[in-house]
């Protein structure tokens, strides 16, 4: 039928099911082939500045022309010239004839190629950073809310120590806000390839201005700056060095090893029924069992992180097979690699807002799981109060020991509740500190600094980390699927 024709062909779910239009624009076939006809009106004019005999009136008609591409003669193009630079120059100088003789003047493919992609990673950063921004808000939000509430720790997913929800939060932050610091920090670290030439040499500009270095110099300056860039790499092959993406993605890859620790958190702590992800009125968790709320949303979190992790080996082997001044055998992995990494980590922090702006938290349940263990984890305090009282440490050590043992089969072996707090208020031993278990057994004495922790956390790192973008987050995401 009339419509179909986009269903009969593999279409990536990075796109048509998931990425926002934001950064699926940033790495379209419209953003790239338009910054490629802008860097050479860039060159054109820094050229012209400089002495080169071109034109305003070739200019203008670049400019008038940078954004109408007939992506069908392109591609016409490149089917028989087998080159997809030279096939947009061509479909460029069609619509530009006056402007035909100078566009690309001096360049080699990787002026317009590496320059974009440079300008996509800076741009992609720069759509990212708001909304890690946003999670952090989100998560801190709820961190500050939940300071108080004591819940289970858990080592080796057993129950430990109390914490509190809000402190567990904000071990999540602590390791989101290293991932804010790395993106802008990587983000700020990208500088321009700017005009260097076939292998780096700038050896065809020097030729265009006769000798003259610092004409080739500013040149390099001025277009650098038009591109919106403070610097370019001083030296380059004729790529910049593929270890600049290696630096991207691997920030990229470490936050979402991030995000995934935190959804499998959530995840766990779905299953105990603690905390729930949003869940929508009429969403469903399962077509066989009607009860269910799955943690879709975590898992997704998670499965799409694994990819973001997956794909830093590209980039990885991708900078050591580079030989000397360059190979090709980069460029297809990197049409792949590059955009796949910034998609993934946009939906990935996406959801995770989504996740974070409506989390679900059930004290009762977690009250009831403190009740099981608490009195285990009170024995000391118990023995302590004993001992005060005039008790023999080791005495009162080995009546704990015995009622522990009793209670724990209890639980283990008769599916009962722990009883431990029934069987010492029974036990005539411990008379002397029956008027203080209570006391003993309040779960707000057993979270140490943590409520502490958490204020100091939030305004000493947490907070600041926000300021640049406090006018970016009222922006609320709902999840179209």
């Amino acid at each position: 039928m009339e419509g179909d024709e986009e269903f009969m062909k593999y279409r990536s779910p990075l796109v048509s099911r998931y990425a926002s239009k934001e950064m699926a624009y940033n790495f379209s076939d419209k953003k790239k082939f338009t910054t490629w006809r802008k860097l050479w009106i860039l060159l054109a004019k820094a050229e012209k500045e400089l002495g080169l005999p071109i034109t305003d009136a070739q200019i203008q008609e670049m400019e008038s022309h940078a954004e109408d591409i007939d992506f069908a003669m392109a591609a016409e193009e490149e089917r028989k010239l087998r080159h997809d630079v030279m096939a947009h120059v061509h479909t460029f100088a069609h619509c530009c004839p006056s402007a035909a003789p100078i566009i690309h003047l001096g360049a080699t493919s990787c002026y317009v190629g590496d320059n974009t992609d440079l300008i996509m990673l800076r741009d992609g950063f720069d759509i990212l950073l708001p909304k890690l921004a946003r999670a952090i808000d989100r998560l801190a939000n709820f961190a500050e809310k939940y300071k108080d509430l004591p819940t289970l720790g858990f080592t080796h997913y057993q129950p430990a120590q109390l914490t509190t929800v809000g402190k567990r939060a904000c071990l999540w932050l602590q390791d989101l806000a290293m991932d804010m610091r790395n993106l802008q920090r990587a983000r700020d670290d990208l500088r321009f390839r700017g005009v260097k030439g076939t292998t780096g040499t700038q050896a065809s500009f020097l030729q265009l201005f006769q000798g003259d270095h610092d004409k080739v110099e500013e040149l390099d300056r001025k277009v650098t700056e038009m591109a919106g860039f403070k610097k370019a790499y001083l030296v380059t092959g004729q790529t910049y060095s593929r270890k600049v993406d290696v630096d991207s993605l691997s920030n990229l890859a470490s936050l979402g090893s991030t995000v995934h620790k935190i959804c499998t958190d959530i995840r766990l702590l779905a299953n105990l029924k603690e905390i729930e992800e949003p869940f929508e009125k009429e969403q469903i968790g399962s077509s066989a069992m009607p009860y269910k709320r799955n943690p879709m949303r975590a898992e997704r979190c998670c499965s799409l992180a694994r990819h973001l992790v997956a794909l830093m080996a590209d980039p990885l082997q991708t900078a050591s097979v580079q030989w000397l001044e360059r190979t090709l055998d980069d460029s297809a992995n990197r049409r792949i690699s590059l955009p796949e990494s910034f998609l993934t980590a946009d939906i990935v922090l996406s959801t995770l807002q989504n996740i974070t702006e409506g989390l679900v938290v059930y004290p009762k349940v977690i009250e009831r799981h403190i009740r099981h263990e608490l009195p285990f984890m009170a024995t000391e305090n118990i023995i302590m109060a004993m001992v005060k009282a005039g008790g023999n440490r080791q005495d009162c050590h080995e009546k704990i020991r015995v009622l522990s043992q009793e209670a724990a089969a209890v639980v283990k072996q008769e599916g009962g509740d722990n009883d431990l707090l029934a069987r010492v208020q029974r036990d005539p031993y411990f008379t002397p500190v029956l008027g203080q278990l209570d006391a003993l057994l309040d779960p707000s004495t057993f979270i140490g600094r943590a409520p502490q922790q958490v204020v100091r956390f939030l305004s000493e790192e947490i907070r600041p980390l926000l300021e640049p973008f406090k006018s970016k987050m009222d922006v609320k995401i709902e999840l179209e699927l």
